[in-house]
């Protein structure tokens, strides 16, 4: 069951995006046949769900308007989304990340981030979500190009502290060797994406972590604060706690 918050940034994603379409496509035609693109030329018809992620994770390239099947195939991507069916979620580039949708009419943007936002936020208040919480969050942070309110949202949410255990453990394995933890990230700025996470992992995840009885994770976390060389000078890694 989806929270009232996500309920009311679907509805809105199907009002604002109703009827799109991308006239002029024609798509790969290696890769497609006429019959499936011709879906992107043509609202109110509904997409065949394994469609529907192809197109959502494929790259721009493969088409004459990529911003234009973005949003022809919004209402059916979000929903997919909340409801667990997109299945590449975590295993590709979302379409949303790979466009300027920023740059849309006003009211288009302001739908896409809220529903970014309330999938978020119903994502960590859900004990077993759909999705991989740490997905989802390279996910949201991918097409909103800012972990900081993702960040913010998980901060203060307790019911999400089984999350925040997940995600230490999903990013700390590369993050204390200072290489990012993303695999679809192409916005170039990796050297913040990573000093951001350890950032916020090292000031915020400790005391949550060994509340959780994750001890030496806390302690991995901590030590994110630490210049490169003197992290691994630590006494930690020649006399870890007997749980390690």
């Amino acid at each position: 069951m989806t929270s009232t918050a996500l309920d009311a940034a679907l509805a809105d994603i199907d009002t604002v995006f109703n009827g799109f379409a991308s006239p002029t496509e024609t798509g790969c035609e290696l890769c497609y046949l006429p019959e499936e693109t011709a879906y992107l030329r043509t609202p109110y018809t509904r997409v065949p769900a394994d469609l529907v992620r192809r197109f959502v994770f494929e790259s721009p390239g493969h088409f004459e308007d990529h911003a234009a099947v973005m949003r022809r195939l919004l209402p059916q991507t979000a929903h997919a989304m909340a409801d667990g069916s997109l299945d590449d979620v975590g295993w590709g580039a979302h379409g949303l990340s790979r466009v300027d949708w920023r740059a849309w009419p006003p009211e288009q943007a302001a739908a896409v981030e809220a529903f970014v936002h309330a999938w978020w936020d119903d994502t960590l208040t859900t004990p077993e979500p759909p999705y991989p919480v740490p997905d989802v969050f390279e996910t949201c942070g991918a097409i909103l190009d800012d972990l900081v309110p993702l960040l913010d949202r998980l901060r203060a949410r307790p019911a999400a502290e089984a999350h925040v255990v997940s995600c230490a453990k999903t990013w700390t394995y590369d993050l204390i060797t200072d290489d990012s933890p993303f695999s679809w990230w192409y916005h170039g700025d990796d050297d913040s994406l990573v000093a951001t996470l350890q950032s916020w992992l090292a000031a915020h995840a400790p005391a949550r972590l060994r509340a959780q009885g994750e001890p030496d994770l806390a302690i991995r976390a901590e030590l994110l604060a630490l210049p490169y060389d003197e992290r691994w000078a630590h006494p930690y890694w020649t006399s870890p706690s007997a749980t390690n």
